[in-house]
């Protein structure tokens, strides 16, 4: 086996793990109005367990309704009515071979921040939090809540849960009674580390006491609080101090805040750090904690970097949340030497976004995330047809790999020399790299099945009918929208793909039209190659659909390296020297060497629609519909290819 330390069982308690891979807890927010999980929820735990983790932690199960939880948004583990859907829920992980894990919490001083929840929240000190004032916990508050942790994992274990998550980092209660930010009480709970401790010892010793010895405690805590509160070596006392207590210590980083606050980035890094990055922090710990498992986490994807944590001694464990919501399979397929087909996070934050917008967890990447209830549904058998896929970009080569999966003889045709379409000109931006990953992937994938690919293809209503489809799924893609601004096609002046396909066509001096995601973006890496960079936008702010977290992620990295966006600035003249604009102030000129153009992408609708009568079924997807993003393009092509020959 290639990937040794990585798949060789681990025993905590009585009870095994088959590998030392655990998926971290996540939220899932499909509750009924009486704050069970749906099927959907359920089946959304289940596939992490088919895909091969070691654990799965169902993430945001409060032990207090009334003063634990925000209001609204998870499970209430100490509701014994609860109980007949943790049963299944924990059914449905375990029997595949995982451990279920309930994620204990309690959000303390955060507690019933919803909008609507009329009651107070409560804390280890008096503060005032958002506006609210917080109530410092009593002798018998704190007592009751540690009841309320132990009933909990004692319902979590009556219902089939092989151990329980306790989640005292990232800013919540336990978390808060530690850091001296937070608590500055002068009791046996406050003051030294020992006191400020204490209720995370008092936790794990109160949950074995009502579970068993032997019934596994894992503790999360964060590693550091960055600039917000103690750092590492503080940590460290923490981590010495739940040695004996807690079964195993999780380390994570970070302080719970919202989008305002960059704080929360540390807890999931962006695509703009290195992969592992938090990893350090368990490395720390693990120096002095040598009975305890330890557990790192925080962008980990690569079977290679997560073999060499566990190989190395950085840690016992690792845990992942995004890159198994990106590819549940991750585990099964680094054990069976498939690495080759990880699909990797990007870290685009689509994922969150969603979750806060919509109420899913929707991944950009990975089609089958919140849907896996109906992936999983058996269909009809697909009465064979011949596919023809008109465009290999994102979309069309998904919608072509899942016809063939499906059965259907298929054509892919690109007009281009490669496949990948406008997403190729990011390959060389250190931050897309994984999305650039990707694309190689789905290259690999076609270049092994049965697709007949016709690179330099363009598909015209001629060429469709003499390979005469019975469906053509037309992914043709979008083009650089161009507004009609004077001087906007002079020689200075380029557009946003051709910028970041071949940065050396721009000047040292560049200004950007648009400021949307791929301005943005651009102008992070025209940047970090040493250009000056200026962006122009006439909307207020910087607008994406349904990914405002990436846009706070961008805008925040631009203002960490100085890069200008002059919003509300409507673009009226491009000249040699550079743009002259009209502000509500009057009149403003940029100069530049060169203008790049990100003012938004056309639909290519014309040449799709062409081909609308050249088959019998005729469906568009990706940009040529209307272009959105890569989450809305595959999602189309996974489920058209689906479609076709059923219904």
């Amino acid at each position: 086996m290639k990937y040794k330390n990585l798949f060789t069982p681990l025993t905590v308690g009585n009870v095994t793990f088959r590998n030392r891979i655990f998926a971290s807890a996540t939220g899932h927010l499909d509750f009924d109005k009486d704050g069970i999980l749906s099927d959907h929820g359920i089946s959304y735990y289940e596939r992490k367990a088919i895909g091969g983790a070691a654990a799965v932690a169902v993430g945001e199960c409060y032990v207090d309704p009334i003063r634990g939880s925000r209001g609204s948004g998870g499970i209430m583990v100490n509701n014994w009515d609860s109980m007949h859907f943790l049963s299944r829920l924990a059914d449905a992980v375990s029997r595949h071979g995982s451990v279920a894990s309930t994620e204990l919490q309690h959000s303390g001083i955060y507690g019933n921040s919803m909008p609507g929840i009329d009651l107070v929240p409560w804390g280890p000190s008096p503060r005032e939090v958002s506006g609210r004032m917080v109530h410092e916990m009593s002798e018998e508050i704190i007592l009751e809540t540690i009841d309320a942790f132990a009933r909990a994992a004692l319902v979590s274990k009556n219902c089939g849960y092989g151990m329980v998550t306790v989640h005292g980092g990232h800013g919540w209660l336990i978390q808060q009674f530690y850091s001296k930010t937070t608590n500055q009480r002068t009791d046996r709970w406050g003051g030294s580390a020992e006191n400020r401790a204490r209720l995370a010892i008092a936790v794990c010793d109160a949950i074995h006491e009502k579970c068993g010895r032997n019934f596994p405690v894992e503790m999360r805590i964060s590693g550091t609080e960055y600039e917000f509160g103690y750092g590492v070596d503080e940590a460290v006392e923490f981590a010495k101090l739940l040695e004996g207590h807690a079964d195993i210590i999780h380390v994570s980083v970070g302080v719970h805040g919202d989008l305002s606050d960059p704080g929360w980035l540390k807890m999931s890094p962006t695509m703009f750090q290195e992969d592992g990055c938090n990893v350090i922090y368990a490395a720390e710990i693990k120096k002095y904690v040598h009975n305890t498992p330890i557990c790192t986490v925080g962008s980990l994807t690569d079977p290679e970097m997560m073999e060499e944590i566990i190989g190395s001694g950085k840690a016992d464990i690792v845990a992942i949340a995004r890159g198994l919501l990106c590819d549940p399979d991750l585990p099964n397929k680094a054990r069976e030497g498939r690495e080759d087909e990880i699909r990797s996070c990007i870290r685009c934050f689509g994922c969150f976004s969603n979750l806060v917008t919509a109420g899913q967890i929707y991944c950009t990447m990975n089609p089958e995330t919140s849907r896996e209830r109906e992936f999983s549904r058996a269909l009809p058998p697909a009465e064979k047809k011949k596919v023809l896929v008109a465009g290999g970009g994102i979309a069309g080569m998904e919608a072509a790999l899942s016809a063939e999966k499906f059965g259907h003889e298929v054509v892919l045709c690109e007009k281009e020399e490669a496949l990948g379409g406008n997403i190729r000109c990011e390959e060389n931006v250190p931050f897309k790299k994984h999305l650039h990953e990707y694309i190689e992937l789905q290259k690999r994938r076609i270049a092994k099945s049965s697709i007949e690919l016709r690179l330099n293809t363009e598909v015209t209503p001629e060429l469709a009918k003499e390979i005469a489809p019975d469906v053509i799924i037309a992914a043709l893609g979008a083009e650089q929208s161009v507004p009609p601004i004077p001087g906007i096609t002079g020689g200075n002046v380029t557009n946003v793909i051709d910028a970041f396909r071949a940065p050396a066509v721009t000047g040292e001096k560049v200004v950007i039209l648009g400021a949307g995601l791929a301005g943005c973006e651009l102008a992070i890496y025209l940047h970090d190659l040493g250009k000056q960079v200026e962006l122009v936008e006439m909307a207020a702010s910087t607008q994406a659909e349904n990914n405002m977290t990436q846009v706070f992620i961008v805008t925040n990295e631009m203002k960490n390296r100085g890069i200008k966006a002059h919003y509300l600035n409507k673009a009226v003249e491009v000249t040699a020297e550079g743009v002259r604009c009209e502000t509500a102030d009057g009149e403003a000129f940029y100069p530049a060497d060169t203008i790049v153009l990100a003012a938004g992408m056309k639909a290519r609708s014309a040449a799709a629609s062409a081909l609308a009568e050249c088959a019998d079924d005729f469906v568009l997807i990706g940009d040529c519909q209307s272009p959105k993003n890569i989450m809305h393009a595959l999602k189309s092509a996974v489920t058209v290819a689906r479609d076709s020959g059923r219904y």
